[in-house]
């Protein structure tokens, strides 16, 4: 990245074009963060199209398309457990570039794949690459951004990842719809190299976090970097205070462990009934008598985006907390109905799922902040990390058992078990949903007693 130098007294906020241009790098690095989850967001979303020409084509059995469909979610589960740890250790930036190379060679990779095994190795190696995106874009934009700015930026990176989401599914039921080739499916998830080398490219030259440099004792360096691009002393960016070791076993220390929970198990019943449904969609709208044009599909997602927009756009003005448990809440009612009135009337049914989609969207922008402020720098990247990897059981869990609880016990179980989810969402977040909009990352991310956060 180039800018002009910034060059404040010591100790000293930026101000007037100075702001400006320190915001203009702020907003560069949460869209080239973003970048990143565009790509995740592509390689999990386009799946859905493909799936089910790739299953005529291999000839794949509904185990088989349990465990391809689920793939990346497994995949991500052992990144962000591994890469988050790894990031925690060597640093941001040398990940942030690493991680589109994964996602650039296994989407090319996809092209030349023949069997079954072949396919699901693939997207195991490319889940694990967007496990390691998640922690790492998180922990970046946390890292550089302001008080201020931080809640929006954060969750712009689920707006990227709801675009590259919706780009991809739209992308592939047109290209489907387009073509009835069997053997299309691999053009179709080939199709994220596209954005995974443009995103490369644009991460190119991006600096590493002050914040880590700190924390790893290079102060000199944690120096130039925050006052050439932020126009502040790094102290300014996050206090140095208790030191913490690196590793997953201070996640599960006195002081995190309430932190560890909350950020995985709300992450997790956020994403357990969506992944279920969007990679299932098809099936599942026809279940209950939805048209089989792909156009239920795409208003989906469309409704996701919105949703997803609209949490970005008032996150500052209604709160981290409300906005956590009140969809959860409104999403739970909305697949209760579902669950018991499956074949409803077709408006009933359009409702129900614009509701869910509009207020889970809404509401999952948290999973880019909540993690990525509760925990210290020492461990922020392993903390997302593990959230990410818990979330991924339940959504691994989910997809899998879709397809073969459809047929065995009805659509109508697999709304109310998605119901469940959702109040139990709700539940974890009312116990343990801090509060942490407006406050210095430090102030947020280390325990002030050692009580964990209440």
């Amino acid at each position: 990245m180039s800018a002009t130098r910034v060059q404040p007294a010591p100790g000293s906020r930026p101000a007037g074009s100075d702001l400006r241009r320190v915001r203009r790098f702020e907003t560069r690095i949460a869209v080239c963060a973003g970048g990143g989850e565009v790509c995740d967001g592509w390689v999990l979303g386009v799946v859905g199209a493909a799936l089910p020409l790739a299953r005529a084509d291999l000839g794949l059995s509904a185990l088989w398309a349990g465990l391809i469909g689920a793939a990346s979610l497994i995949g991500l589960f052992f990144g962000g457990l591994v890469f988050g740890w790894l990031t925690d250790r060597i640093g941001r930036q040398k990940m942030y570039l690493i991680d589109l190379l994964v996602f650039l060679i296994g989407s090319l990779l996809q092209l030349v794949v023949q069997e079954a095994w072949q396919l699901l190795a693939v997207r195991l190696v490319m889940g694990a690459a967007v496990g390691a995106d998640y922690a790492i874009a998180g922990a970046l934009v946390a890292e550089f951004a302001t008080p201020k700015r931080r809640g929006r930026l954060l969750a712009s990176l689920i707006v990227f990842w709801y675009v590259g989401y919706t780009l991809a599914a739209a992308f592939g039921i047109a290209l489907t719809s387009w073509s009835g080739d069997a053997s299309l499916w691999r053009w179709v998830l080939a199709s994220s190299a596209i954005p995974s080398l443009v995103v490369l490219l644009a991460r190119l030259g991006t600096p590493e976090s002050p914040s880590w440099l700190l924390s790893k004792g290079r102060i000199r360096e944690a120096e130039a970097i925050s006052e050439r691009w932020l126009g502040r002393r790094p102290q300014d960016t996050e206090p140095s205070g208790e030191r913490v070791t690196t590793s997953h076993v201070a996640l599960f220390s006195r002081r995190y462990l309430r932190r560890t929970l909350f950020a995985s198990f709300f992450w997790l019943c956020q994403v357990t009934p969506f992944f279920a449904l969007s990679t299932f969609a098809p099936q599942v709208l026809g279940s209950l008598g939805a048209p089989h044009d792909g156009i239920g599909e795409l208003l989906l997602n469309v409704f996701l985006l919105v949703g997803c927009l609209t949490g970005m756009t008032v996150i500052n003005r209604v709160g981290r907390r409300k906005l956590l448990i009140w969809p959860f809440l409104i999403t739970a009612a909305a697949l209760l109905a579902l669950g018991l009135w499956p074949h409803g009337p077709q408006w009933a049914i359009t409702v129900c799922f614009g509701v869910f989609a509009l207020f889970h969207a809404g509401s999952s922008v948290l999973q880019a902040v909540y993690p990525s402020e509760v925990f210290p720098t020492e461990i922020r990247a392993t903390g997302i990390g593990f959230a990410a990897a818990v979330s991924r059981i339940g959504a691994a869990m989910g997809t899998f058992l879709v397809p073969i609880g459809l047929a065995a016990w009805g659509v109508g179980a697999v709304m109310l078990l998605g119901c469940t989810l959702s109040l139990a969402g709700a539940l974890v977040s009312v116990a343990w949903a801090p509060e942490t909009g407006g406050l210095e990352l430090a102030e947020v991310s280390r325990p002030r007693t050692p009580s964990p956060v209440a």
